[in-house]
Order: structure tokens, then C-alpha cells, then sequence
């Protein structure tokens, strides 16, 4: 955890669901629930099913987090 109070974890998208929304596999084996970052967002950085995202959470939800970054393959 850093000192913003978020948590980094590396994931996998399950699913593309509307309105930016994914289900991202985290490493533990927990399915999560994320949206992009506004940034992302605006360079129109197009996330599929497969590919590997970094999401940060907060300590307040377990379920839900932000795709912060897609990782090269």
C-alpha cells in the first residue's frame, strides 16, 4: 500500500462489460469488479479479455477497483 492509501494488484480481465467495466481476475483467485481511469479513458486505450491490468484499490471496498494501467504481453 502506498502512502495514498491504494492498493496495487496485478489481474486479468474475465469480461468486458458496458460503460468501461471489467471482471479482472486478481492473483489471489478473487474476481473484481473495475472501471478505467479517466486518463485511459480519454487516449481511448481499448482492454480485452486476456490482457493484464494493474487495478487500485482502496482499503474501504473489496470489490471494486480502478484499471490504472494495461501491461504489455
Amino acid at each position: 500500500m502506498d502512502k495514498s492509501g491504494f492498493t496495487r494488484i496485478s489481474g486479468v480481465v474475465v469480461e468486458s462489460l458496458p460503460n468501461t467495466m471489467f471482471r479482472v481476475e486478481v492473483d489471489d483467485g478473487k474476481i473484481i469488479l473495475a472501471t478505467l481511469k479517466g486518463s485511459l479513458r480519454r487516449r481511448y486505450v481499448r482492454i480485452f479479455p486476456g490482457d493484464k491490468v494493474i487495478i487500485e484499490m482502496t482499503k474501504y471496498d473489496n470489490e471494486r477497483g480502478r484499471v490504472i494501467q494495461k501491461l504489455r504481453q
